[in-house]
């Protein structure tokens, strides 16, 4: 694949080291740690290696990722050796996709909290899914989810959200049979809606008095119980957001679903457009308007680009993608194992037994061919950080490397 002609790397190159000076004290350390990273990535400052073709021997430079979960350019390959692993794990029944939003006052006051009220999000959806899944009105009982962590919209602005994967049904209360979902329909929205908003309140509550919650600027009367309750009292008769889409076509179009939104950051490469002394030019969906006319491009200072981009960087060791339910990681393969088992499927084979088919076609290197004769590459040499290659490859110089 051609690398993009123009990165937020590049950006960052340009702009930052200016921007950085005038943010002086503004900016956390993981976010000038990313900074440093994406413009490191896939440079000889992190040292690579030299690749030759097993058939014809042409060579090429391969720099090293940062692997910085951030970057636009490290997530292809974490993407798909996570989804290699969860290909295995799907299960021979319609998948729902359920989204869960923050609303706007909450995110206001989500961005200082990010680790609290990020993993609040996820709790309060969860428990929200299961609970109802569980009740006899409904479906009556025990699913799975898989959620991913979002916290921007098209436009990079905050807007953190939830998206959950939901097989289309679950395994009966008495762990006796598998109950499935009506056709077309998982749990209802309304209702879903209503819990999340309960229980997201009563944990915000829960939070702010166990003074876990930090407030600034214009918000730093929140501090103040009282205040915080009147903060929230109108969220409670407010509407919130809870969208079921339609069940996906297939365990494939889960698989392709997932491997565009796992590992997604604020903004791909691919849609950065141009970029000059005073503006970054992008493309972004505005989801208020349909048709051609969704599909649109923005324009901003390159220091409003990195503000927005950086508001998204995580916590330390934050877990954006979570399990909950029988695909929580305790007792995940014995749940679907037993799920296998209800839904008479065939179970894949264990260690002692061989690797399941999903495992036996998986890819194990993800390096890309050789662009002579499409030959496998492999690698022949390789250089620390800051160091060059000893040999320069023929043909094509570098791969993955920036030009300057």
């Amino acid at each position: 694949m051609r690398r993009p002609s123009l990165e937020v790397a590049d950006i960052f190159l340009r702009h930052g080291a200016a921007w950085r000076a005038a943010q002086a004290g503004h900016l956390s350390l993981g976010q000038l740690n990313m900074m440093s990273t994406i413009e490191t990535c896939r440079t000889a400052a992190l040292g690579g290696h030299v690749e030759a073709c097993e058939d014809c021997g042409h060579r090429r430079i391969a720099f090293n990722s940062c692997r910085d979960r951030h970057c636009p350019k490290c997530q292809g390959a974490a993407a798909r050796e996570w989804l290699a692993a969860r290909e295995a794990e799907l299960l021979p029944v319609g998948y729902f996709h359920v989204v869960f939003t923050l609303p706007a006052e909450i995110a206001d006051i989500a961005y200082p909290n990010k680790a609290v009220i990020y993993d609040l999000l996820f709790r309060a959806a969860s428990e929200a899914m299961l609970t109802i899944a569980a009740d006899p009105k409904h479906l009556g009982a025990r699913i799975g989810t898989t959620a991913v962590l979002h916290s921007w919209g098209s436009a990079m602005t905050h807007h953190p959200h939830v998206h959950m994967i939901v097989p289309g049904g679950g395994i009966a209360l008495d762990g006796e049979r598998w109950v499935s979902c009506r056709p077309g329909f998982l749990l209802p929205v309304r209702v879903l809606s209503k819990l999340f908003r309960r229980l997201l309140l009563a944990k915000l509550t829960d939070a702010h008095a166990a003074g876990r919650l930090r407030f600034f600027g214009d918000n730093a009367g929140l501090c103040d119980h009282r205040a915080f309750a009147a903060f929230l009292a109108p969220l409670r008769r407010k509407n919130w957001f809870v969208y079921a889409k339609p069940p996906f076509a297939g365990p494939e179009a889960v698989l392709a679903y997932l491997s565009r939104y796992t590992h997604r950051v604020a903004i791909a490469n691919s849609r950065l457009i141009a970029l000059d002394e005073a503006s970054v030019t992008f493309r972004y969906k505005d989801y208020r308007r349909n048709g051609e006319e969704r599909y649109r491009t923005m324009t901003l200072e390159p220091a409003e680009f990195m503000r927005r981009f950086l508001l998204h960087v995580l916590p330390k060791r934050f877990h954006r993608i979570r399990h909950h339910g029988l695909l929580a990681s305790a007792n995940r393969k014995a749940n679907i194992a037993r799920a296998r088992e209800l839904l008479a499927a065939r179970q894949p084979k264990d260690e002692c037994g061989g690797s399941n088919s999903a495992d036996a076609t998986a890819p194990t290197d993800w390096r890309p061919p050789c662009p002579c004769c499409g030959g496998r590459m492999i690698i022949i040499e390789t250089f620390e950080r800051g160091s060059d290659a000893r040999a320069p490859p023929s043909g094509s110089s570098t791969s993955g490397a920036r030009a300057s």
